[in-house]
């Protein structure tokens, strides 16, 4: 489920994919996930129009929760909590 309004989050990493295409937005979301614990939050950055598709249905399928997902300026920024291992 993606949070509607717009929040506040302590940010505990930041993954810049932008400039990369399908599938490596998502190959790297799920490595800097793999490194992180439990309850902390990863940015992830990305340009690739597949990615706003993409990274939410990874999100679902392996459980995590997708706090954000919005369009800026020239690229896709997605909120992802980590809360399971």
């Amino acid at each position: 489920m993606i949070m509607e309004q717009e929040e506040v989050w302590q940010i505990d990493s930041t993954l810049d994919t932008l400039g990369y295409f399908c599938p490596e937005p998502v190959v790297r979301t799920r490595t800097e996930l793999k490194k992180m614990a439990v309850g902390e939050v990863l940015e992830v950055l990305a340009d690739d129009p597949g990615s706003f598709r993409d990274i939410p249905r990874f999100t679902e399928r392996v459980g995590q929760q997708l706090l954000l997902a919005r369009q800026e300026d020239n690229y896709y920024r997605f909120i992802i909590k980590k809360i399971i291992d």
